[in-house]
């Protein structure tokens, strides 16, 4: 008997399995992430943002008036001390300090520059009220240098604030209610967007009275939607995210906002559509049923007309100031091995047509010759071809590869026409060979030098991975997402991540 009593435990994907009284096994459930303090990141936020407003504001009467201020200054002092409390003001009538938006960086920006849009409306009505007389010029400087301050601020917190965010520590607590298979992927996609904080901690599953087959680490909080609050409540949890509303009784959906009034908890519902960006979004409310509307892709008008004007302007400004750099890289090249300075390759552009694809030389001359002879070391899966450590990459070639200095000369297929600077990886033809219909959507717009999945890890990504950022990309492209790739990219390249 005393056998029978004895407690075994083992350990097994960081849970712990043990071996009741009855003889039954019983799992513990998975340890919860620790949550981050968000308030300790908005003070942080809102001392920067006071930081930010001081320096520009004292910064441009320097400028202006120099280190002596006179009589005709008091108004700008008087202006440059009401700046700070002004600004975290507006700041905080924007939205910037909302901790459920601490984490988004792209949106701590459009806030802050809606904040800095409506400071300098308010400084021109006040002024012209009181016939301050102030300079319109120092005015605007000010209020601009302190958005550009906050943004670069906002910047290193969002930074500091996503590395913070591992395994072990998110922002948001989320319990989902829904089927096992909608909670699965939606844990999934919040994996993936580690750094924006959320990470589903625990399920209900309505439709099921024995425990499903979750992911790792999510626990499961039983069938009983009614115990949804009691269960948040005891698990930390801070939003309770309903995938599946047909699985709960008619009003409980409404019963459950109710619930949560006076509680730190969010309700969130979570569309059985996934890789739809919020643009194409819209809610059209019908007699007080609010209906989900998905805008179809564009791929024609104005938008794009402007797209190619960018890329057509942008490539051929881009040729000319890297002039000097493209002369001496392909001066290395030429010294260091011999064969052609540039490699020109077949790829598959927009709507399956052919074009020459050129590169920097980063290989010894006839490498694809030997091809066939490395397929077996092939580190990527699909119909990538990939080697960490490729013997035929030169010298100067791996350095090349790992600044991404090869990839220059391609600016001339976008002047050409042939690519984007924004856009899905441009395929070989072998590899369109083996698209299924889904993955052909890719060639729906022109390839890009670089993208979502440059920016994302590059070599790093696994196929899956790589064709759901380009296909994310064909069908939610903008002229603004084209801008924030841009600007990772440039991040991304001189931290080398996935180059080689």
């Amino acid at each position: 008997m005393a056998g029978d009593l004895m407690i075994a435990s083992t350990v097994r994907d960081r849970n712990v399995t043990t071996l009741d009284a009855v003889g039954t096994v019983s799992e513990a459930p998975p340890r919860l992430p620790l949550p981050v303090n968000l308030g300790h990141w908005t003070a942080l936020a809102l001392a920067a943002d006071a930081v930010a407003a001081a320096i520009a504001a004292f910064a441009a009467l320097a400028v202006r008036f120099g280190v002596q201020p006179g009589e005709e200054t008091l108004p700008y002092l008087v202006f440059a001390g009401a700046m700070v409390p002004l600004w975290l003001a507006v700041m905080g009538f924007a939205g910037a300090y909302d901790r459920r938006a601490i984490v988004h960086g792209a949106e701590q920006c459009r806030r802050v520059i809606n904040g800095m849009v409506w400071m300098l409306a308010i400084s021109a009505i006040v002024s012209f009220a009181l016939h301050a007389g102030l300079s319109r010029a120092l005015v605007i400087v000010s209020i601009s240098g302190a958005a550009v301050v906050t943004l670069v601020a906002r910047y290193a917190i969002c930074r500091a604030l996503h590395r913070h965010l591992n395994r072990d520590r998110v922002a948001h607590r989320v319990l989902a209610i829904g089927l096992t298979s909608d909670v699965s992927r939606l844990a999934a996609h919040m994996n993936r967007a580690a750094f924006a904080g959320f990470r589903v901690v625990a399920a209900m599953t309505p439709a099921e009275d024995r425990r499903p087959q979750l992911p790792a680490n999510v626990r499961w909080a039983g069938s009983d939607v009614n115990d949804a609050v009691l269960q948040a409540q005891e698990l930390g949890a801070d939003t309770i995210a309903v995938l599946a509303t047909h699985l709960l009784p008619e009003g409980q959906l409404r019963r459950l906002s109710w619930e949560l009034e006076g509680t730190d908890i969010d309700l969130v519902l979570a569309p059985a559509i996934t890789d739809v960006a919020g643009p194409r979004i819209t809610s059209r409310p019908i007699a007080g049923l609010p209906l989900l509307c998905v805008e179809k892709p564009q791929f024609t008008g104005p938008r794009r007309v402007i797209k190619e004007a960018i890329d057509r302007v942008a490539g051929s400004a881009s040729l000319v100031l890297l002039l000097p750099l493209l002369i001496a890289v392909a001066g290395a090249v030429k010294l260091t091995s011999s064969g052609p300075v540039l490699y020109r390759q077949e790829r598959v552009g927009v709507n399956g047509s052919r074009f020459r694809l050129l590169k920097f030389r980063s290989m010894y001359d006839g490498a694809e010759l030997q091809r066939s002879l490395l397929d077996e070391l092939n580190e990527r899966d699909g119909p990538l071809f990939k080697l960490r450590r490729d013997p035929r990459v030169t010298p100067i070639g791996g350095f090349l590869r790992r600044w991404s200095l090869d990839e220059l000369p391609q600016l001339w297929n976008v002047v050409c026409g042939d690519m984007s600077l924004v856009g899905p990886r441009p395929p070989l033809p072998s590899e369109v060979e083996r698209y299924v219909p889904d993955v052909r959507r890719r060639l729906l717009v022109k390839p890009g030098i670089t993208g979502l999945w440059q920016v994302s890890g590059r070599a790093n990504l696994s196929w899956e991975e790589s064709v759901r950022l380009d296909l994310h990309y064909v069908d939610n492209w903008s002229v603004g997402l084209d801008l924030a790739v841009l600007a990772k990219t440039c991040v991304t390249v001189l931290r080398g991540e996935g180059a080689y």
